[in-house]
């Protein structure tokens, strides 16, 4: 079996090379490639959107581009006012962040300083308790007076 390819080339407003290769007796169809145009080979691709308006001249007295400009200037202005917004509230939060920390601060400061008295209290307090209490096994007979006349 011998394989036998033919190539259509077409350029087309965009200047992208389209290859059309169609492969004989082999039953499967291929995919179209694009290629660029320039000489130099592997340019950046340019979206469909500007497309048309890297060649067109816009006259800058015009309203179409004055309208433009004035939508941009919005928009920028826009932006500008959001990203400050947002550092302004990250600012607020961060200072709120270490209010809270400073507080939180303290009452670890307090709470520490009533488990130290408190543990102090146990400790005198089971100190004394043991001192009080007579070993187990160790009995002491005393004498009760109702019963020691019987």
């Amino acid at each position: 079996m011998s394989k036998t390819s033919q190539q259509n080339t077409t350029t087309d407003a965009s200047g992208v090379s389209v290859i059309h290769a169609q492969a004989h007796s082999s039953g499967l169809q291929q995919v179209p490639q694009l290629v660029p145009v320039s000489p130099g080979g592997g340019g950046k691709a340019v979206p469909p959107s500007k497309q048309g308006k890297k060649n067109s001249f816009v006259d800058r007295n015009s309203d179409e581009y004055r309208q433009r400009r004035e939508r941009n200037n919005m928009a920028v202005k826009k932006s500008r006012l959001k990203s400050k917004q947002k550092a302004q509230d990250t600012l607020q939060r961060v200072n709120q962040l270490k209010e809270e920390n400073e507080r939180l601060e303290a009452k670890i400061k307090l709470l520490t300083k009533e488990l130290s008295v408190l543990k102090d209290l146990f400790l005198e307090h089971a100190h004394n308790f043991a001192d009080n209490v007579q070993p187990v096994g160790t009995e002491t007979t005393t004498t009760n007076p109702e019963n020691s006349g019987q």
